[in-house]
């Protein structure tokens, strides 16, 4: 059922709110963040976007077989030219014949040489619009696969659509107004991955606890200025893992109750992100060189982390969001 957690049952779905979520993906996250990316971006994006935006014939249709796992989703949205600026794409959807015909390029999409169902992002006229299409549609090919740093196992690929044709009922919330979804749908997504940045914290810090304890039993090392510093380490890591976590369940709760939560959701990001990427470096300097070893589950944790500072907002993105609306910018 991993594959089908925040959506009603009439859909397949779990059922289960924001914070049973987090706790999830924190759990995959601790062991496999790899993992834990294809269920987040699977419920959180492609999913989430249809539930949240799509039609009852369409959510009738495709979420069931989502949730089911019968089918990966993928969110076809960033661009080589429009990464964090969604409003600079290029990839276009024009009408035709009472259809549209899709025509571009997008990059780094998780799921997407693997994905059944893609919802891919184009500009129509005077906006944005979002659009759901079926694997071996013809004009959609699966391009480059990502040979990345970390997250080995997730997908990641590029899409070429050339005279793509879709129907007009493939069309997912309103003509040029799918800017507004995708901004909802990324507000949720931050905490959801919040959730897995949480998990790889928490499980750099256990592997370091185990390791200094081992050190103790098999040397006998007494309090002393080495053990006091990785003392000093683990106790303030863990303490930041508490509040990444407990910012993280904030924020879920305030999606849950229906209240305003872009800003709880950034904070939320950015400080899980950061943690994520910190606890496992502050690790392995710990361990000296037995953290470079390939069989070393921190390396790997390290080496992960990485992309949770940039996914679904870097965390610039998310510290520009925090003082917008700090300072009212752009407030009507």
């Amino acid at each position: 059922g991993l594959l089908g957690i925040p959506f009603t049952k009439e859909y397949g779905g779990q059922a289960l709110d924001g914070v049973s979520l987090c706790l999830i993906l924190e759990e995959l996250g601790r062991v496999d963040p790899a993992i834990a990316l294809t269920v987040e971006s699977h419920n959180g994006l492609c999913s989430n976007h249809i539930f949240v935006a799509g039609n009852e014939e369409q959510k009738k249709k495709y979420l069931p077989r989502l949730t089911s796992g019968e089918a990966l989703g993928a969110w076809a949205l960033t661009e080589p030219s429009a990464g964090s600026d969604a409003n600079s794409l290029k990839t276009t959807a024009v009408r035709q014949n009472g259809g549209w015909v899709i025509n571009g390029t997008k990059t780094f999409t998780t799921q997407g040489s693997v994905a059944g169902l893609y919802l891919i992002f184009a500009q129509t006229g005077k906006g944005r619009s979002a659009f759901v299409v079926e694997k071996g549609t013809p004009g959609l090919s699966v391009g480059k696969i990502e040979h990345k740093m970390g997250l080995r196992h997730s997908d990641t690929a590029q899409l070429d659509f050339h005279d793509m044709k879709v129907g007009e009922d493939q069309l997912v919330g309103r003509q040029d107004k799918a800017f507004y979804d995708a901004m909802k749908v990324l507000d949720a997504g931050r905490v959801a991955i919040s959730g897995v940045s949480v998990g790889i914290a928490r499980g750099a810090v256990e592997h370091g606890t185990a390791w200094v304890k081992a050190r103790l039993s098999e040397f006998g090392v007494g309090e002393g200025p080495g053990l006091t510093g990785a003392q000093k380490m683990l106790a303030d890591l863990a303490t930041e893992v508490d509040a990444a976590r407990l910012m993280t369940w904030r924020a879920a709760v305030f999606m849950d109750q229906g209240k305003p939560y872009s800003r709880e959701a950034s904070m939320a990001k950015l400080f899980s992100g950061d943690l994520a990427m910190k606890a496992p470096t502050m690790i392995l300097d710990l361990m000296g060189p037995a953290g470079a070893l390939l069989d070393n589950p921190v390396q790997r944790l390290f080496r992960d982390a990485k992309l949770y500072q940039i996914g679904e907002g870097s965390s610039q993105i998310q510290e520009l969001i925090i003082s917008r609306q700090m300072l009212e910018l752009g407030k009507k």
